[in-house]
Formats: structure tokens, sequence, C-alpha cells
């Protein structure tokens, strides 16, 4: 798909391609409603005309209706992307080793399978003491890993470790700068100079339990730490094992495997001669594993029917994601392959720009095909239209809450589709970029998110829901879970 070139605020900037910029320049009012076009005989599951040859006899904008009338709204593609994930029979959970683990979702709840702390500790270095001081120091010391240290009577203090098991019958802990020996070697409880009676003759009173965690504080064997459908983070690591575990047991990662379409694509070296380099081989890998996914291949097949057909009845993926093939010319098998195979086609075209020829098909029970565009940014809309949710779903993890923020420029909308825009974020205000047309990969690269811009566009001060990029929201070691 090509681009148009426009000029905007002393900036080149791709914003749509060829047949987005015509529409806006022919239409630009408002579309007809699903009803209105009902109400003038379009026939449901008219092919859309963006991508398939007109039918008999219609005209240029009857062609349009058809399409417009087919193509899926795109936050009813989301939901039908989640309801696809939904009706797939959950894999059995596994149990990994806790340095596995990270960015999966717990499949059980994790119970406390220990007190925490399991015996009394010292919260700071110091003295362990026994009853009112001054205190007699022993001359041995208490380290963290001790076993069982001696216990002490009244009248005793012996010198402590943070994080060591406390002597039975200490009362509290009396920290290394709240204490003084004097010249017979006793200890003495002190407190920085200040007011009162008590600080001026430099004394401190030690409370009962001072400076102790005592076992059991944050809970005791048993309790539930954290419900099933949490997703470990590096903090849950660390709360599983102070709690006992070395494995957890999880929901598998769906597994995905990524076919790249098309004759032109280089894997290295400079453009030449007609082709041109894969950005889609290098960027799905990481950003599907940032969604949750096992990427188990990524295969490149040119332009070759056979192939494809071979790969995808091979595949034994939770998902196949195919790049480029999805409208109707000459080498686009994807919809040619998917009515041969007798898919379910779930979803065929998004009113949505970039990406509107993405598509969503299951395959056979227990699998799913999404079908990408193959210019760049168009992909990356497809990606978080019916990849995120579906991925998102099978992998157990729970939808991020809607948000959003004032844009800070005016935005133009599609006539009658939704825009995925990248932003970056300045303080409260989203940031559109420039760069962002179908093949284009700048304005993403520099983005934090994506808003979503209504048809009729967004004024300056409009607030706009964003969807997060992963390694905005989970850093860029997302990428690499």
């Amino acid at each position: 798909m090509t681009a148009a070139r426009s000029t905007r605020d002393g900036q080149d900037a791709d914003e749509f391609d060829v047949e987005e910029a015509l529409a806006l320049v022919k239409n630009p009012g408002p579309r007809p409603s699903g009803e209105q076009l009902r109400a003038e005989g379009v026939p449901a599951g008219t092919p859309r005309g963006d991508d398939r040859p007109p039918a008999p006899g219609t005209g240029a904008q009857d062609q349009d209706k058809q399409a417009q009338h087919k193509a899926t709204p795109w936050p009813e593609a989301r939901v039908v992307a989640e309801r696809a994930a939904r009706s797939v029979p959950r894999r059995a959970p596994i149990s990994v080793p806790l340095d596995a683990a990270l960015g999966l979702v717990l499949a059980a709840p994790l119970t406390a399978l220990t007190d925490l702390p399991s015996f009394d500790t010292s919260a700071m270095d110091g003295w362990a003491v026994a009853g009112p001081g001054p205190w007699e120091v022993r001359g041995d010391g208490v380290l963290a890993g001790n076993a069982a240290p001696e216990r002490l009577t009244d009248g005793e203090a012996v010198r402590i470790a943070t994080g060591a098991r406390v002597p039975r019958d200490a009362t509290a802990v009396l920290r290394s700068e709240h204490g003084r020996l004097d010249d017979k070697g006793r200890l003495h409880a002190r407190h920085a100079p200040g007011h009162g009676p008590a600080r001026q003759a430099g004394t401190l009173d030690v409370a009962h339990g001072q400076d102790i965690r005592p076992r059991g504080q944050e809970c005791r064997s048993g309790d539930q730490l954290l419900p099933l459908g949490v997703l470990v983070t590096p903090a849950v690591l660390g709360l599983a094992a102070a709690a006992g575990y070395d494995t957890l047991t999880v929901i598998p990662r769906p597994r995905v495997e990524v076919l790249v379409l098309g004759d032109e694509l280089l894997t290295e070296g400079l453009p030449r001669e007609g082709l041109i380099r894969d950005a889609l081989g290098p960027m799905l890998p990481p950003w599907l594993r940032a969604l949750g996914a096992e990427v188990v291949a990524v295969r490149r097949l040119g332009d070759d029917a056979a192939a494809l057909h071979k790969a995808i009845t091979g595949s034994r993926a939770d998902l196949i994601v195919t790049t480029g093939g999805t409208a109707s010319g000459p080498v686009d098998h994807v919809h040619p392959i998917l009515r041969r195979l007798g898919a379910d086609l779930l979803v065929d075209g998004v009113k949505v720009r970039p990406g509107h020829p993405m598509l969503l098909a299951r395959t056979q029970e227990g699998q799913h095909l999404v079908g990408l565009p193959g210019n760049p940014l168009a992909a990356v809309s497809g990606l978080l239209t019916l990849t995120e949710p579906l991925l998102r779903t099978l992998a157990g993890r729970a939808a991020p809450g809607p948000y959003t923020l004032p844009c800070r420029e005016a935005v133009q909308g599609h006539p009658y589709d939704t825009r995925l825009v990248p932003v970056s974020l300045r303080g409260e205000r989203a940031v559109p970029l420039h760069y962002n047309g179908p093949a284009m990969l700048r304005g993403i690269a520099a983005s934090d998110a994506l808003a979503v811009v209504p048809p009729a566009g967004a004024r300056a001060g409009q607030e706009l829901e964003l969807i997060d990029l992963p390694w905005a929201s989970a850093g860029i070691d997302a990428c690499c879970v």
C-alpha cells in the first residue's frame, strides 16, 4: 500500500495511504450508518470494496458502502478477539522453577508455606537486651544464619546483626546508635541530644519488642498471599521465595508461530532492485513475547500459496500470525487458503486506519490465525487490535484499565474509521507524532502509546483513549521475557 505525501507544520508526514487521502477529499462528511446501508439494500456479507473488485454494476460509492458494512468496528473487533480466546479450552497449568515464571500468570493461589518471618528476627544492627538496663554485654555475638543463639537473662545484652535470630527471653533490640559502653563495659541506652529530662540525662527508654520483627508478622503458614490470576512480577518471585516456594503453578504461555510473507523482503543489507528490508521479522517476536506469548518459530515463506498452506496445516501453535497477503491481489493467498481449509472467519477487515485489511480466523479447534497487513505500522495496528486481546486472554492476563489524556494538538480523523496515532506522553498531555503513515515506523519508534482517534477527529485538549506500548508501561525488558 503506497502512502500519500503531505506537509504539516513544516514537516513531511505520511498521514494516510492513497485510499484514505482520496476519501478525505471526496467524503468529508459522516458516513452512512449500518442501518442506512441496510435500508439502501446493501446485503450482509458483501465483499470489502477496499481490497476486492467491485461487484458488477456497482459504482465507487456503492462499493465503499459495501466495504464499510462488512468491516468490523474497531472496539467490536477487540471484543471478538477476546471472545475467541475464551472459547479455547485452557491448557493444563504447569509447574515451573521461579526463574522461569516471570511474566506468567498464577494458576493457583500463592499460599504461605511458613510463617513470615519464621522466627523472631532483629530489624537493626545493635544489641539484643533482656530487661531494663544497664546491661552486661556477653562476649559472643549473634549473626544472621545462627541456628539457636544462647538465651538471655535479665540484665544481659549481646551484639546482634540485622536479620539474625533474636535470643530467647530478649525483650528488645537496642540500635547501635542508641547504645554506649561505659568504662566497665556495661551497655547503656542513650539518645541524640534533644529536649526533655530523659534526653538531657542522655538516657532512652527501651520499649518492649522494640526493633524486633516477631514471628508471623507478615503472614502465618497457610495464609493466602496472592490469588490466582496474578501476573508474576519480580516482586511476586521474591515473595514466593520468601514464603518457601521453589516452583510456581502457572498458566502456560500461548504458543505463536510467525509466518512472514513476501518475495520482496530482504533479511540483511540495504534495499536494492525493488527489494526492501523485512521490518516485521525482527519486530514481531519480541512484541509477541511482551504480550505473553512463546514464539515457537519465525518462518519466511515468500509469496508461495503451497508453502503457506503447508505451514498453516502443519502448525501446532495456538496462534498463527501472518504478515501481508490479506488483501485480494494476485499473490495475496491468505483468504483463499482460509476458504480452502474451511476456517471460520471471525473478523474480515476492521474499521481502523492504518491496518483495515487485518483478519482473525479460527483455523481448527483450539487454533486461531491473525492476518496482519504487510505495511509495518498497519501490522502494529493489527497486533494491538486483534493479537493483544487474544493473547492476553489465552495467557490469563487481566485486561488493562482504560485511561485517557488530553491531546495537545488537533488530530485529523478518517471519515468513517477509527485512527490509531502514535503519541508521546509529555506530562499530562498526549503529543501526536508525525511519520505515522501505514508503511512508517519512525513515529511508533519514538512513541509511548497509541491514541484512539474517533472518525470525527479530535480537537486540541480533547480526551483520547490511549493504548500503552509494552516497553513504555513495563520497561524494555518486558519485550525479552
